[in-house]
This record gives C-alpha cells, structure tokens and sequence, in this order.
C-alpha cells in the first residue's frame, strides 16, 4: 500500500500513538475475525454510500467510482484474495485504505455519517444473519433425516427407559422422531435471534446521531433488513443483546444435539448394542483390538457442552455495563464467532454419521425385555373392566412370583405422537411453517440487488 500506510496504525489516530504493548492487547484476535466480516463491511459501506448520494454528500460520479472500488474488493474477498496487510488496524480501515490508494481522496469520503461503532455494528448484523442462514439450512438436513430414519425404523422396537433404568417400549421410530421435533423448537429460539440481528443499526453513529441527514430507511430497504433500531441509543445497545439472544439459540440446539449423541455412545455400547457404525466411521484402540469408538459423537457430545456454555459466559461479560459503546464488546466475537462455527460443525458431522447408522431390529423379543411390558398388561386388564389399582396389583404380584409371561411383540398405542401414530406428517408441517418465518428470500434478494447497482 506504499507511502499510504506508512507507520499508520488507524485511520482516526491523531500525531500521537499508542504504546506497541497497549496495540497488541487492545487489538486481540480482531485480525482473525475481521476477515469473516470483510464481505459485510463492504456490502454496509455499498448501502452506505448510496445512501450518502442520496441526500447529496457524494456526487454521481464520485458514487460510481465508490460502487465499482467496493466491488472489486467484494470480488477480491470472494475469491480470497483479500488480506487485512501488516500495520492495518482492522478491516474497516483496510478497506477505507484500498479505496484511497486506487481511487484517490473520493475514499475519504465513504466514512461521512458514520462511526466506527455502527460500522461494525452493521458488519456484525449482517454477519449474524448469514450465519443464521447456514445453521437452518443444517439444521433442515438434519431433521429431514431424522424424520427419514424415524419412518424407516417406525417398527422397531426398542427399550425406553427413565432414571437410565428400563420403563416401557419405545421404537426407533419414535427415538428419532423426537429429536426431529426437538429441532423444530430449536428454531422457533432461533428465530427469535434472527429478528433481532435483522434491524438495521447503521445510521446511529457512536449511539447517538449524527447532524446530517441521514436516510436510515433507504439503508434499511437496500441491505434488506426487516427493520430498523429506531432510537440510536437502542442500536447501539443492541451490541450485547443480539449476541446473548443468539447464544441462548444456539445453546438450545446444542443440547438437542447433546442428548443425541449421549444417547448414541450409550447405545453404541456393547451392554445394549443396539446401534452400530461402519468400522471407518469409529476409531480403535491402541492396544485393545476389539475396540469400535464412538469418537465423533463424544466429541459432539464435548463441543455441544461447550457450546451450553456461552449464553453464561455472554451473559457474564454485559453484566454492569452501561448504555454505550465499550471495548469489552469486542470480546463477545472470540466467544460467539467459534461457537456459531462449532454449531455448525456438529449440525453437519451429525448428519454425516447418521446417514450411515445401523439399528438392530427385534431387540425387545429377548425375554431379558420382558418386563418392559408390564404397563401393557396392566392397561389390557384395565380395558377388560379390572380396576387400575387391582390390575397394578396383579401384574406386579405376577413378575415377584416369576408368572409374568407377555406378549413381547405386541404394542398397541395410537394415540398421538405415539408408537403407532408418529405424527411425522405434522412435524414436517411444523418444520416448513417454521422455515418460512425466517423470509430469508428477502436478504437475498436485496443484498444481490445491491451488488448489481452502479459502478
């Protein structure tokens, strides 16, 4: 960037600079997570300068010349060529710096109207919803294949248990069922996180205005958000609550996830062996030959936990914090930034396994089972005119005399979202209603649309 970047460490620093110590700890691992936001920034700085024509701050000419720079970065980030160079602060200033070398002093002006705060405020929103958009997309793949498993293994029974200890049949059917179900409350918290990153901050400067005038609804509408923070104040308090929200959401998954992958490592097994993997999808042991490890979904089972974990330590972070923009935000980004991608990691790994799952079919005709079936007996005596208390009496006297000799295969529930009546078909219907809340189809538009204008 030549004699541009020249012992220049920010584009605000005055004639006076900061110690090295003080650059390095203040900086932190931005570098890192700066290049996951260059794409945003620059879509922000598009809508930005559009806006700035708008209400007559940039001329035709000089928003043309802006468009085309953006793009070509836009471009250049795409395809990875973009790279935040040695003794640039972050990727604002990067891209403000590119701008200026190639096009001259019409790069200057891009900055008019804004802060770095509502900068990096709009970045992160619109990375949010992104990123947002990719764990549905998951998260769908993943419950079309549950609900997929759950009609194919609808016949198969299997113990259920309560207090880990054995308590009535259970199917396959329904084992994976619940967690399809389970996916689709998931996205209910999601979307709720959604509707909050999707209101446009940009316009509220360092959280509290700026004299010019700024059109916040035409960037609202170009960059496709559904609403704006109308009170500046309240935009840039949105820092903080839009990241615990979407941490809660993406704890809720996790523990879906993490009761999955429990419940596989135990069924896994060989005490149960209810449940196998091809050999290359487990590990061995170094020096047991025998060993078939369930690797992958104990640590699904370590990284859901973790993910569990950010809500508090989010939490922790914004305690005692008062209205405005303070440092300590950045470090929500070392903590969320990972867990997003981390989610993402087991959404998917789930999925790669299970396509390759194999279940043991007629587990419960084993007479060890037997007693699973001791609410069945009690219910059909029922349905014969005996009282309830007398039925329980019976069949409990029954098992303590060794008499107790059910029907092993013979399970009679229809009621719904029981064994024999799923209610997949409604699960679906809850999944797809829930897709649509997003309107994600609107982003996308409109962000594409930006990208064609001008330049």
């Amino acid at each position: 960037m030549g004699s541009l970047t020249l012992g220049i460490m920010k584009l605000w620093q005055k004639n006076t600079g900061s110690k090295k110590e003080v650059e390095r700890f203040t900086i932190g691992r931005d570098p890192e997570f700066d290049i996951l936001l260059a794409p945003f920034d620059v879509l922000g700085s598009m809508a930005h300068a559009t806006m700035l024509a708008k209400i007559g701050l940039l001329t035709d000419a000089e928003l043309s010349v802006l468009l085309r720079g953006l793009k070509e970065i836009y471009q250049e980030i795409e395809s990875g060529q973009f790279q935040i160079q040695e003794g640039v602060e972050d990727v604002h200033s990067q891209v403000e710096f590119l701008l200026t070398e190639r096009y001259g002093e019409v790069g200057k002006k891009l900055h008019s109207g804004r802060s770095r705060n509502d900068q990096v405020l709009v970045d992160l929103k619109l990375y949010y919803r992104a990123a947002i958009a990719e764990i549905v997309e998951a998260t769908r793949e993943l419950f079309d294949l549950l609900i997929s498993l759950s009609e194919k293994h609808k016949k198969d029974l299997m113990p259920g248990y309560t207090h880990t200890q054995l308590a009535m049949p259970s199917s396959f059917g329904l084992w994976f069922g619940s967690f399809a179900e389970g996916l689709t409350e998931d996205l209910v918290l999601l979307e709720s996180a959604y509707r909050l990153a999707n209101k446009n901050p940009l316009g509220s400067a360092a959280g509290y205005g700026s004299s010019f005038p700024l059109d916040r609804t035409l960037t609202t509408q170009l960059l496709g958000f559904e609403d704006l923070h109308h009170n500046v104040i309240n935009a840039q308090n949105s820092r903080g609550k839009t990241e615990r929200n979407l941490s809660f959401a993406l704890a809720g998954i996790a523990a879906t996830l993490n009761k999955l992958a429990t419940d596989v490592v135990l069924f896994m097994n060989q005490h149960f062996g209810f449940i196998s993997f091809p050999d290359d999808l487990t590990t061995g042991s170094s020096i047991m030959p025998h060993k078939k490890n369930p690797d992958v979904f104990e640590l699904i089972r370590a990284k859901t936990n973790q993910i569990q974990g950010i809500p508090s330590t989010i939490s922790l972070q914004l305690t005692n914090m008062s209205t405005g923009y303070h440092r300590d935000l950045q470090l929500l980004k070392e903590v969320l930034f990972p867990g997003i991608e981390q989610t993402l990691d087991c959404l998917r790994m789930c999925t790669f396994m299970l396509k390759e799952i194999r279940v043991k079919t007629r587990i419960l005709e084993d007479p060890f089972y037997k007693h699973l079936f001791s609410v069945e007996a009690v219910n059909e005596l029922v349905l014969c005119g005996t009282p309830f208390r007398d039925a329980y009496r019976k069949v409990g006297l029954d098992i303590e005399n060794g008499e107790f000799f059910p029907d092993q295969q013979k399970v009679n529930h229809t009621h719904e979202g029981s064994i024999g009546n799923l209610n997949n078909d409604v699960i679906q219907s809850k999944m797809e209603k829930c897709l649509m809340q997003f309107g994600f189809e609107k982003t996308e538009k409109a962000l594409a649309a930006l990208l064609a204008t001008g330049g």
